[in-house]
């Protein structure tokens, strides 16, 4: 998830107005100093006991609440498609049943190449059932990508036995041209020519398999219960193992921290992909485990996705809600606006979830007026640091410790690791929320633990006071993005990254640094559309060239530009030029992942034609110079 705060900048002054009162878990400490300064922080509070699987949980809801809606979706007439917990348990176990009577297991599980749906949930659900592993594929990998090298790698990896998508039919290009004659194609509808497809109704059709109970009974914790791809730093995805005992027991974690789960059946209304997870393990999981009601949000935090979250928003109002900060910045406006959908949005909404990069002060701001506006009072905005291999959840803040930038402690079950490096103190996890490893990776796996079994996150962290570790850390950067100048100066790339976005707001989406053993600091401009437009209404959304083009924009960063060199305070925080970007980074290339997250290195690799301009003496005309 790398659900992070990745900023300096606070939110609303708390002593203005008062913080919504919600249950939420005591996070106390026990910390281990070491003479040569790694740092050991535990959780005091004893992890809660934990499933051993997963559905025993969709088991309990299905015989205590039969009739409530897990999870929803938009049907073809624009109401509301259901599924109650004792319809999800019975589609389970049929399709379980289908699964077993194939001989799928981890070494041939399910792969789900289409989004999140209520089909796409049956399946994943049916594969939990059964003990088979599963794995959802992002739908770039098969729908945006030229080659489909990324997903050829895939299923070269996890030899799937077999395919899922809800319609198959945009899915038939990747397929026909990366997945085996052998391999069993499944979909809710469309066709792939040449090819059987399996519909998932017949799935749904399977008499119960003879041993379903006993497969059922035999998952245990170190069971496989799905692979979630994650593009790393360089490379082919790796697959990371996601066992029961990791799902289970951070459930618990999320429960125990945000304790107001417990007060009511959690509802959301969520976008987020089931690929990724925050997503996949977080969302899903925290509505299953609290017996609450998912909808399905067929928006998306873009100028042409926003209205769908809006429609839906307007009908369903949420306990909890979670967003990436490019989707509260897309809702604010439209809650100022709206009193009807401010009133619905805010009249239970116990906290709201941000992860994934910074949350801007100024969206911060807004959100805590608009719900001082409608309730009086601010509504605790959350966040914390996690990965996909740590389940995700791992450390939190609290409502009255959260700002941007602060990542709060380990929650209980977890012990946190702080290993100087470099001048930083690199942050390692262990606890029962942590991956086994990578699938069919030994040597990845190896490298990806210490001595003493602690997972190294490559995330850097920062006591917010050194002599009382009690307050908790804030977010400081990647380890494997920061690097040395020529002078040997160290240049820490990710709260540079955050200084930059803010002071060139809201024009940056995000920005690559350059400047390995150069003189200098440089920067490669990712534009934000949608602040372009704001600055320049007259420019096309889809048009990052005439952006990076266009007289105005570049008037208006360069004097973004010239503010934050008046800030550097040296070498390592100086950067004088900079080159907007008027193309789409590539996935193909590995520059940009299928969450939308820059993958820096893999950029300086692709541009460094590019890179090179920046450094061209005099400096060519498309490179903004204010030294």
């Amino acid at each position: 998830m790398n659900a992070t705060a990745r900023a300096d900048a606070a939110g609303s002054d708390p002593g203005v107005h008062p913080l919504r009162d919600i249950s939420f878990g005591q996070i106390g400490i026990s910390t281990d100093r070491k003479p040569d300064g790694t740092i050991y922080v535990r959780s005091t509070t004893t992890l809660a006991d934990f499933p051993v699987r997963i559905t025993d949980r969709l088991h309990h809801f299905a015989e205590q609440t039969p009739d409530r809606v897990f999870m929803a979706e938009r049907d073809g007439s624009g109401g509301w498609r259901r599924i109650t917990y004792a319809e999800m348990l019975r589609a389970a176990q049929r399709i379980a049943s289908a699964l077993l009577a194939r001989g799928l297991s981890a070494e041939r599980p399910v792969m789900i190449l289409s989004g999140n749906s209520i089909d796409h949930a049956q399946v994943m659900f049916g594969a939990l059932y059964a003990g088979v592993a599963m794995c959802p594929v992002s739908p770039p990998y098969s729908l945006v990508s030229k080659d489909f090298g990324k997903l050829r790698y895939i299923v070269g990896l996890l030899t799937p036995g077999l395919i899922f998508a809800d319609d198959v039919t945009p899915f038939a290009p990747a397929i026909l041209a990366t997945v085996p004659a052998d391999v069993e194609i499944a979909a809710t509808r469309g066709a792939v020519e040449g090819r059987e497809v399996t519909s998932l109704a017949a799935l749904l059709a399977t008499p119960e398999h003879p041993e379903l109970a006993a497969k059922h009974d035999a998952i245990g914790h170190d069971t496989i219960a799905k692979f979630l791809l994650t593009s790393g730093s360089t490379g082919n995805p790796k697959a990371v193992i996601n066992t029961q005992r990791m799902i289970c027991a951070n459930q618990v974690m999320i429960r125990e921290a945000m304790a107001f789960l417990k007060d009511e059946p959690p509802v959301i209304v969520d976008w987020l992909p089931w690929n990724h997870t925050f997503g996949g393990n977080h969302n899903i999981g925290l509505t299953l485990f609290n017996g609450g009601s998912m909808y399905i949000d067929d928006g998306k935090p873009t100028p042409a996705g926003i209205a769908a979250t809006i429609r839906n928003l307007r009908e369903i109002a949420p306990t909890v809600y979670f967003n990436v900060p490019k989707g509260y910045e897309s809702l604010l406006p439209v809650l100022r606006e709206d009193a009807a959908l401010r009133r619905l949005f805010f009249s239970r909404l116990h906290a709201m979830f941000f992860s994934g990069a910074s949350l801007a002060r100024h969206v911060w701001d807004g959100l805590d007026e608009v719900a001082v506006q409608e309730t009086g009072a601010r509504v605790p905005m959350l966040t914390g640091l996690g990965a996909t291999e740590t389940a995700p959840f791992f450390m939190s803040v609290t409502p009255q410790t959260s700002r941007s930038g602060h990542v709060g402690l380990p929650v209980p079950g977890n012990e946190a690791k702080l290993v100087p490096n470099n001048g930083k103190l690199e942050v390692r996890a262990k606890g029962p929320n942590i991956t086994p490893g990578y699938w069919r990776a030994p040597e990845l796996t190896a490298k990806a633990f210490d001595e003493e079994g602690y997972y190294k996150l490559n995330d850097a962290l920062k006591p917010v006071n050194p002599n009382d570790l009690t307050a908790g850390f804030d977010f400081d950067g990647r380890i494997s993005e920061d690097f040395k100048l020529a002078s040997g100066t160290w240049v820490s790339v990710g709260p540079l990254r955050a200084k930059f976005i803010a002071a060139c707001a809201p024009l940056v989406r995000d920005v690559v640094i350059a400047g390995l053993d150069r003189d200098t600091v440089s920067a490669v401009v990712i534009l934000d559309p949608d602040g372009c437009k704001l600055v320049n209404p007259a420019l096309a959304l889809d048009d990052l060239a005439g952006m990076a083009r266009d007289a105005t924009i570049r008037e208006a960063f360069t004097e973004r530009f010239r503010k934050l060199l008046t800030q550097a305070t040296g070498s390592s925080n100086r950067i004088t030029r900079a080159a907007l970007l008027g193309e789409a980074l590539s996935i193909d290339a590995g520059e940009v992942t299928d969450k939308g997250s820059v993958n820096q290195r893999a950029v300086l690799e692709h541009r460094a034609a590019l890179i090179a301009d920046l450094y061209t003496d005099p400096p060519p005309p498309h490179v903004i110079a204010v030294e």
